[in-house]
């Protein structure tokens, strides 16, 4: 990625943020159905955390390993523009607060994509449209994803002043032929450089993320981008392992040969030595790929997703959850703002939730947690495969909570597998 640093209008390269709609191009069909909530889910708002999450789906360039609903400016042409998607996102906003009666939101949620290619003066413009339609609860945890690379000291004290939070930065690795496996851009200290100067603005609450186990990374590779973590000062780290996901560059090279696929074994051990070195630093893991020096630098917003919380998604390919309702969006961004030009919601799908669903995923999703499943969540036969569980050493039971063991965490799948059975 080019550097485009900049401070509070940052440009965004070259993206035309006086780019038509798109509301001329051929598009699908608008649906002859409009979604709506049903009044079971809409009785639900309140009863939990309520948060929002905003789809920025704009990047400069295509990461290799990236599936995520993303977009570069040769890819739209003018079908899109941040002007056009802004413009939609508060009309989506609007709209959802009409819906649900403007709960009060706790937590805030803007990623991508790379939201900070929009500058800080897009993202506070965001924010402010979720307070004018929502409001923030007092307290509300507000958070952008940021790519370091476009972001500075100018960039960070506008989103402080605009009432964001807290930063999460991509890292992924201090090794620079690591960076250029994943089709990384930014350069390898910048992202450290990058947490210094969001803490010197006024942020409590970074977080770095990475990424391990990429063809050609090595133990000393990955000590160093630890040492680089742990030198900047951040309060959170997430740690991801790579998965090669079916139509990236990444997959096609390894399916090509190019590259080997990542090693389970080697995935453990970097797990293991990841999690070791933080907690010597008093970063404790609260999720399986989550550790916080204090329960105040946990993200609140993704523990609303792991717990079963309300959100509305805003923005292309955005999904939501309220009271059993699960929808998305559609992804392209001509589309999502046609449909809201339309006066329609831009929901692409939708499905209530039974029982069953509700109860496997919340097995699935607690266990992660440092705080555990719920015993009394547990049907009388996955009580005696947590039992099994226990023996087995893969968790211990806690407050009447089962709690992944260091080695269970590593199985965590095949545990949420062996309850579910």
């Amino acid at each position: 990625m080019p550097d485009r640093r900049g401070g509070p209008g940052a440009n965004v390269g070259d993206w035309d943020t006086g780019a038509v709609s798109g509301s001329a191009l051929s598009t699908p069909a608008v649906a002859s159905t409009p979604f709506e909530l049903p009044d079971s889910a809409l009785a639900e708002v309140g009863t939990r955390p309520f948060g929002i999450y905003v789809h920025v789906p704009f990047c400069a360039t295509r990461c290799g390993y990236c599936d995520f609903n993303t977009y570069t400016a040769g890819e739209l042409g003018t079908s899109a523009s941040p002007r056009s998607w802004l413009e939609a996102v508060e009309r989506e906003l609007t709209r959802a607060a009409e819906i649900t009666g403007a709960p009060l939101v706790d937590t805030v949620f803007v990623g991508g994509g790379t939201p900070s290619l929009l500058g800080g003066e897009v993202l506070a413009r965001v924010l402010g449209a979720v307070k004018a339609t929502f409001g923030l609860a007092g307290g509300a945890e507000v958070t952008t994803e940021s790519n370091p690379e476009s972001t500075s000291p100018e960039f960070f004290a506008a989103l402080r002043e605009a009432g964001f939070t807290r930063i999460s930065l991509g890292m992924q690795s201090a090794a620079e032929h690591v960076l250029k496996v994943l089709d990384r851009t930014h350069t390898p200290g910048r992202a450290v450089a990058a947490a210094r100067e969001a803490r010197a603005a006024g942020f409590d609450h970074v977080n770095l993320d990475l990424i391990y186990g990429t063809p050609g990374e090595t133990e000393a590779d990955l000590d160093a981008s630890l040492d680089a973590v742990l030198g900047a000062g951040v309060d959170h780290v997430s740690a991801y392992a790579l998965i090669v996901e079916d139509g990236t560059a990444l997959a096609r090279k390894v399916r090509r040969g190019e590259l080997p696929a990542p090693d389970d074994d080697v995935l453990a051990s970097r797990y293991e030595r990841i999690d070791s070195r933080l907690a010597d630093a008093g970063l404790h893991w609260y999720e399986v790929s989550n550790w916080a020096s204090n329960d105040d630098a946990r993200c609140r917003h993704n523990l609303g997703y792991w717990d079963g919380g309300h959100w509305w998604g805003v923005g292309p390919g955005a999904h939501s959850h309220v009271g059993g309702v699960r929808w998305w969006n559609v992804k392209h961004p001509a589309r999502y703002a046609d449909r809201l030009s339309a006066g329609q919601l831009p929901v692409d799908g939708s499905e209530a939730l039974t029982e069953e669903d509700i109860h496997v995923e919340r097995v699935l999703l607690t266990v992660r947690l440092r705080s555990g499943l719920p015993l009394s969540d547990l049907r009388d036969g996955e009580r005696a495969a947590a039992e099994r569980v226990v023996d087995d050493g893969l968790g211990v039971v806690e407050a009447d909570h089962l709690v992944l063991t260091d080695r269970g965490r590593l199985l965590a799948d095949a545990v949420v597998r062996d309850i579910l059975a």
